[in-house]
């Protein structure tokens, strides 16, 4: 049976505990307001939704917190992720087996999977729709706040260049997030590897969606900083189209004549804006 609701609340309550309605969780005298800023003064990071920065918060008590009373966008899409149980992702992925790894990063494995059309049941190899499934090892307390950070942007935000967030699996101490396949991997394995090049009518397609994936986070009412612009995030489809994944470093960024200034550069060298790397600053256009 499918099992659909907002993630804001589906998160928080795969942390503390008993199931409740998207709308419990609204209702709730205890919720934190959905249209809330909530800045962490200690990892400078700026959540779009209050109820992250408290879920990250329970793994990070030691943290200090400042809400803002600024209310997001109205006309944010809204989030209906699917929350899958461990089992249905360990079946989904033939028990995580070695065969099915589609890369790795410095927080864990993603691995190839199936499930159902409709829902979060595991499919038969072949079948059904074929996912990534990425998991976070379990002692990564900065990895953590990734996943965090990185449902609170693709939860939210939906563009034809940003890779598409399908649900996640909090069980335990297991943080996993389903993401669809992106059948061609990434930019950076066409640019490095041996067999032909790429011919230019692809790069400049690449190219093009990636800038266009850019400026829907830019140029939004509340502008989203990246943070992490590299060939190895750049996914392909099977048409060669070009999405943004990976929005662990992501946070939100500064609205109007508004800057930034962040004295913890983070990001790949070499792919960060020189001006940000030299001084920090972060402004919106």
């Amino acid at each position: 049976m499918e099992k659909r609701c907002g993630c804001w609340a589906a998160v928080a309550r795969g942390i503390g505990g008993a199931c409740r309605s998207s709308k419990a969780a609204k209702d709730s005298p205890n919720a934190l307001p959905k249209n809330s800023l909530v800045y962490d003064a200690a990892t400078e990071t700026r959540y779009l939704n209050a109820s992250n920065r408290e879920l990250a918060a329970r793994h990070e008590s030691h943290f200090s917190v400042e809400t803002a009373a600024n209310p997001t966008s109205e006309n944010k899409a809204s989030c209906q992720l699917l929350q899958f149980t461990f089992q249905e992702l360990k079946s989904a992925t033939g028990n995580f087996r070695p065969d099915s790894i589609l890369g790795e990063g410095g927080f864990g494995y993603v691995f190839k999977g199936w499930i159902e059309d409709n829902g979060t049941a595991p499919a038969k190899p072949g079948t059904g729709i074929t996912v990534a499934v990425k998991g976070l090892k379990p002692d990564a307390l900065q990895g953590h706040r990734e996943w965090v950070a990185e449902v609170d942007f693709l939860g939210q935000l939906h563009h034809p260049n940003l890779v598409k967030l399908i649900g996640y699996c909090i069980e335990d101490d297991q943080r996993l997030l389903v993401y669809e396949f992106m059948a061609r991997g990434s930019l950076e394995n066409h640019l490095f590897r041996r067999a032909l090049p790429l011919p230019w009518s692809s790069r400049i397609k690449i190219a093009l969606g990636a800038a266009k994936g850019l400026a829907f986070l830019h140029g939004g009412p509340e502008p989203v900083i990246y943070r992490d612009f590299k060939t190895s995030n750049i996914l392909l489809d099977s048409e060669y189209n070009a999405k943004l994944s990976d929005f662990g470093l992501a946070k939100a960024g500064p609205q109007g004549d508004k800057t930034h200034v962040s004295t913890r550069v983070v990001g790949t060298y070499g792919y960060a804006a020189p001006e940000y790397v030299m001084t920090g600053s972060e402004v919106a256009h």
